[in-house]
């Protein structure tokens, strides 16, 4: 014999409900294992491929680059390459070969405006000339994220302890003072000789 129906509220049937739908999500796997965000170990990885292009990270420590910086900011929450959680409001970056992570000093060719920044993706793919992918949060504090691509110079650094601990938790560094005139045109010359001249 088997056993009546029960009849259930509205109330009860909709906590019932939510009850099974959390349960099959957690079954599911539904949550994402971010990795805690650390400056070690530091990750250089094996060659990989990217619409038919091979990128073979190594670890730069004189990289020293002119080229486009583009920006991205809508992919919150995502993972990224290092196994961290984008969080687009952090001053962040993407870079195709450098290791992950470590910090690049980022000056804008328009302004000589420069920011610390600190790699944890991969990318920016596509045209050779893009460099650099910047957070929207490094975008803003760049002063380029009305523009979709920004000239740029891009070179790995060492910053201090302080520095680093404040973009690892989602703060900006220090303010770094402009690049001099003088500076920023020889910085212009030398784009407009090899990346502009593309």
């Amino acid at each position: 014999m088997t056993a009546p129906a029960r009849n259930l509220s509205p109330t009860r049937f909709g906590a019932c409900l939510l009850s099974a739908l959390c349960l099959t999500l957690a079954a599911c796997g539904g949550g994402v294992r971010y990795r805690p965000v650390s400056d070690t170990p530091v990750r250089i990885g094996p060659p990989y491929t990217v619409r038919g292009t091979t990128y073979t990270p190594a670890a730069q420590p004189g990289y020293d680059m002119l080229g486009y910086a583009t920006w991205y900011g809508s992919e919150s929450g995502n993972q990224v390459a290092n196994g961290e959680r984008f969080r687009p409001d952090w001053i962040t970056a993407a870079h195709k070969t450098l290791p992950l992570p470590c910090y690049v000093e980022v000056t804008s060719l328009d302004t000589g405006r420069r920011i610390l920044a600190r790699i944890n993706d991969r990318g920016p793919f596509g045209e050779a000339a893009r460099i650099i992918d910047l957070s929207k949060g490094a975008a803003e504090r760049l002063g380029v994220r009305a523009k979709g691509k920004a000239a740029v110079r891009v070179r790995v650094v060492e910053p201090d302890a302080r520095d680093r601990a404040a973009l690892r938790k989602g703060h900006a560094a220090r303010d770094l003072p402009p690049v001099s005139a003088r500076a920023l045109a020889d910085l212009q010359a030398q784009f407009a000789r090899g990346v502009g001249a593309r």
